[in-house]
C-alpha cells in the first residue's frame, strides 16, 4: 500500500514514474477515512486542495522536475501557518482563523515539492504530554486506543504510526516530538535549538520550542531536516551554520563511537519492561562496535521543576497577544477587561489557564528573583553538564519514556504526574541539544511501542542520526505495525 511506504520508498517510485502523486494522496486519505474516526489523529483536512497539489506535482515529475520532496504527502501539527488553512493551536480562541502566510519550515518543504496537507490534533498551544488537553477531542493510540498516543504532538505521530500521511511535522518544547514518537513506534526528532527557523510556529515557550519530523524510519528525518534546515533573517534565534546532507551520515559504521549512559536516568520509577529493552539496545550498539561509557548529568533531578519555570513563564508572556481584540475569537464585554477576561476565560482550555496562571506567579514582582532568575542559573549548569560529558562521549543514550503508553483519562487529574511523563525529555530542551526516538521494543501485555532516546552535540545532528540508524539497521521494530 501506498501510503505505507518512507520518504525515500515513494519518491523513489514517483522519479521512475512507477506510481503518480495523486495515487499516493489518494491512499493517505483514503486510510484517513478508514481509521481516523477512531484515532483522530486530524482536526481537518481538505481533500480536494490535497489532490490538486498531488495533481500539479504529477505535472512537474512529467516535466522532468527533479525535487527531493516532490509529491511527498505531509501532515502539520495545528500549530505552524500554512497559508489557506486552519490555524487554531487546537484551542477555542482562534476561531475561524486562517493563516495569511507559510513558516519558513513549510515555505522549505513546499520548494522541496511536497504535498502540505492536514492539521494534526494537539495538546493545546502544545502544553500537554498526552493530547487530551485539545478543543477538538482526544487523539487515541493506533496500537491500543484505549490508550494516549503522547504529547503535545500526538495527532503528528498518530497519523505516521497509522499510516494516514508518509510523514509528518511536530514541534519539541519539552519532548512533544520524542516522547509522542516513542509512545507510537515511530521516529521522532528534535533539532539543535537554532537549527530550523520557528518563523511561523505559534510560540508556547520561545527559547524552548522546536519544529522537527515524525517519520516511519531514520532515513527519513534526514531527509527532512536536510529540507527544513538552515538560517532564516526571519527568526533571529536561527543559527548560521553550513546544512550537511544528513543522509551521508547514515553509513551503518559505528565502529570506535563512545556513548555515554547517564546514571541519572535509570532511575527507581522507570517500568521494569522500559529498561530491559533500552539495556538489550544498549547490548546492541556494544555489538555494533561502539563502547558505551557511564557518566553523570549531576543537575538532571532539577529538570522538571526548572522546565515547568521557564516554560510557563514564556507561555504566560507569549499568549498575552490571545485576547480577543487582534484576532480570533471575541466575548464583548462592558470594557476591555471585561472583553479580556470573558474572551480568555471561554477560549482557552483547563491546563493553558493553569500554566498561565504559574507562569504569570513566577514572573510577578516579588517572585522573579527567587522562581524565574534560579531556575534560568539551574539552566545553565544542566546545559553545562551535557557539554562537559560531550567533551568525553559523542553522543547519549537514555529511554524516552518511563513507562510505555497509558489510559486515557489515567492522569488527567494530577498535572504533576502528567508533567513527569516527559522527565527524560525535558533536559535536551533546557540545554538546546539535538535528541532522537526510535523504537527498541514492545510492552508484552498488552503490546505497546518502547522509545529509545539518542542525544547529540549541538548541531551534532549526523552523528546523532548515524548512531540511530546504525540501529535501527540492525533491529526490525519500526517494520512493525499497529492492528488497525
Amino acid at each position: 500500500m501506498l501510503n505505507q511506504l518512507t520518504i525515500s520508498e515513494l519518491a523513489a517510485k514517483l522519479l521512475h514514474r512507477k506510481v503518480s502523486s495523486r495515487e499516493a494522496m489518494q491512499a493517505c486519505l483514503d486510510q484517513i477515512a478508514r481509521v481516523d474516526g477512531t484515532i483522530h489523529a486530524f482536526i481537518s483536512h481538505n481533500a480536494a486542495d490535497a489532490l490538486a497539489q498531488a495533481d500539479a506535482a504529477d505535472k512537474q515529475i512529467a516535466s522532468g522536475v527533479i525535487k527531493p520532496l516532490l509529491g511527498v504527502p505531509i501532515a502539520i501539527k495545528d500549530v505552524l501557518a500554512v497559508k489557506g488553512q486552519p490555524l487554531n493551536c487546537a484551542s477555542k480562541i482562534l476561531g475561524n482563523f486562517t493563516s495569511t502566510y507559510d513558516a519558513t519550515a513549510i515555505e522549505k518543504l513546499k520548494a522541496a515539492g511536497a504535498i502540505i496537507f492536514g492539521r494534526c490534533n494537539m495538546d493545546e498551544f502544545a502544553m500537554g504530554s498526552s493530547t487530551e488537553n485539545s478543543a477538538f477531542g482526544v487523539t487515541r493510540n493506533p496500537w491500543d486506543t484505549s490508550r494516549i498516543p503522547g504529547g503535545s504532538s500526538g495527532g503528528s505521530a498518530a497519523a505516521v504510526a497509522a499510516d494516514e500521511c508518509i510523514a509528518s511535522l511536530g514541534t519539541d518544547t519539552g519532548g512533544s516530538i520524542r516522547q509522542p514518537a516513542a509512545l507510537c513506534g515511530v521516529v521522532g526528532m528534535k533539532p539543535t535549538y537554532g537549527r530550523i527557523s520557528r518563523y511561523g510556529l505559534v510560540a508556547f515557550a520561545s527559547s524552548l520550542d522546536q519544529i522537527g519530523p515524525f517519520t516511519k524510519d531514520v532515513r527519513d528525518s534526514a531527509i527532512l531536516l536536510g529540507a527544513m534546515s538552515g538560517v532564516d533573517p526571519r527568526d533571529s534565534t536561527s543559527v548560521p551554520q553550513p546544512v550537511p546532507d544528513y543522509t551521508k551520515a547514515l553509513t551503518g559504521n559505528v565502529r570506535g563511537l563512545k556513548i555515554g549512559l547517564p546514571k541519572e536516568y535509570m532511575i527507581g520509577g522507570l517500568d521494569a519492561e522500559v529498561k530491559a529493552a533500552v539495556d538489550t539496545a544498549v547490548k546492541k550498539f556494544t555489538e555494533l562496535g561502539a563502547e558505551i561509557v557511564e557518566i553523570s548529568l549531576p543537575h538532571t533531578d532539577y529538570a522538571v521543576a526548572v522546565y515547568y519555570i521557564i516554560a510557563t513563564a514564556e507561555a504566560s508572556s507569549n499568549l498575552a497577544r490571545f485576547d480577543g481584540i487582534r484576532y480570533g475569537a471575541r466575548i464583548e464585554g462592558n470594557d476591555p477587561l471585561e472583553l479580556y477576561s470573558k474572551t480568555r476565560g471561554a477560549g482557552f482550555g483547563d491546563e493553558v489557564k493553569r500554566r498561565i496562571i504559574l507562569g504569570t506567579y513566577v514572573l510577578s514582582s516579588g517572585y522573579h528573583d527567587a522562581y524565574y532568575l534560579q531556575a534560568q542559573k539551574v539552566r545553565t549548569l544542566i546545559r553545562n553538564d551535557f557539554l562537559k560529558a560531550f567533551e568525553t562521549v559523542d553522543a547519549i543514550i537514555t529511554p524516552t519514556t518511563p513507562t510505555a503508553a497509558f489510559k486515557i483519562g489515567e492522569k488527567s487529574g494530577d498535572p504533576l504526574q502528567m508533567y513527569l511523563s516527559d522527565i527524560f525529555t525535558i533536559s535536551c530542551n533546557l540545554a538546546g541539544i539535538p535528541g532522537i526516538s526510535v523504537p527498541c521494543g514492545f510492552t508484552k501485555n498488552p503490546k505497546l511501542p518502547i522509545g529509545l532516546q539518542l542525544l547529540g552535540k549541538p548541531f551534532g545532528e549526523e552523528t546523532m542520526l548515524r548512531l540511530a540508524h546504525a540501529y535501527e539497521q540492525a533491529t526490525a521494530w519500526q517494520r512493525e505495525k499497529p492492528p488497525l
